[in-house]
């Protein structure tokens, strides 16, 4: 297992990003707290929430920003979380239709609470989305719903144009960073999505403790499953109750990852240190 030969506290070069506080970018932040909207991009503490905001590029947060699971590497809030907001499918229809927004990513916090884990909540969403804006493309990131099949058909029939689940880190590493989540229902929620004809993408987070053999294995396995497009990304400490970054991934060896990936046959792939699922999305 890889260490992190960097001292605590400090980063290596690449890791760095400039902040800039554009008008976008506080026009998108004062709308999204005006019509109480959640993104991934500000409860997970994306480093790319300045230049995305900027572009008009972001990732809403449905069913509230509190996650019933407690996945070790995620600075969303965990605990209770409140009922969903009936109202909160219309609101981002109205918000996306305001802001004439070409390409659109929908996320959420896992809902375990609730008997359909969400499902229905995502094609609400995606429908009021696609009817206000029938030209703006949406793409659901989406939980593993307990690998429920008849949630995963819910979501299935929202008129989406691409499904992403991430499959997140190597399975030896899911009882440290994903205690309550299983790698074969990820994998197998993978296939499912590419049964129904979806174009299918999903993520790793790089940096955790993964050996490159294991990263190897687990790109064969998604591409196995039906996996179209890949996003490997450095892992960042959100916050100081999560993981500690074990280790920096160079360029070069992001680099290495992105050939090793088009090699097995990925379509696209981006692999690069501040990359997330929905960063750049619009490209796939």
């Amino acid at each position: 297992m890889a260490s992190n030969s960097y001292p605590s506290g400090r980063r290596p070069s690449w890791i760095t990003k400039r902040v800039n506080i554009s008008r976008q970018y506080s026009q998108i932040c004062h709308l999204l707290k005006e019509n109480n909207l959640h993104t991934v991009c500000e409860s997970a503490s994306c480093p790319n929430i300045y230049e995305c905001f900027s572009q008009r590029h972001l990732t809403f947060l449905i069913l509230g920003n509190v996650c019933t699971r407690n996945c070790r590497f995620c600075g969303v809030s965990k605990g209770k979380p409140e009922p969903p907001d009936p109202e909160e499918s219309e609101k981002i229809a109205s918000f996306v239709s305001s802001l004439q927004l070409p390409y659109v990513v929908i996320t959420s916090v896992t809902r375990d609470d609730l008997p359909d884990g969400g499902a229905f909540h995502f094609k609400e969403v995606t429908d009021a989305i696609k009817k206000i804006s029938p030209s703006t493309r949406v793409e659901l990131l989406i939980p593993d719903f307990q690998g429920n099949y008849k949630s995963l058909e819910v979501v299935f029939q929202a008129d989406a144009d691409i499904i992403g689940h991430n499959i997140e880190t190597v399975p030896e590493l899911y009882p440290e960073v994903r205690p309550r989540a299983s790698y074969q229902i990820s994998l197998n929620v993978i296939r499912k999505i590419k049964k129904t004809g979806f174009p299918v993408k999903s993520a790793l987070m790089l940096g955790l403790g993964e050996t490159s053999c294991q990263v190897q294995s687990v790109l064969k396995e998604l591409k196995q499953a039906g996996c179209d497009f890949l996003v490997l990304g450095q892992y960042l400490q959100p916050d100081p109750g999560c993981l500690p970054v074990r280790e920096y991934i160079s360029p070069q060896r992001f680099a290495a990852y992105e050939e090793l990936a088009r090699k097995i046959g990925f379509s696209k792939v981006f692999s690069g240190p501040f990359y997330r699922s929905s960063y750049h999305a619009w490209e796939f």
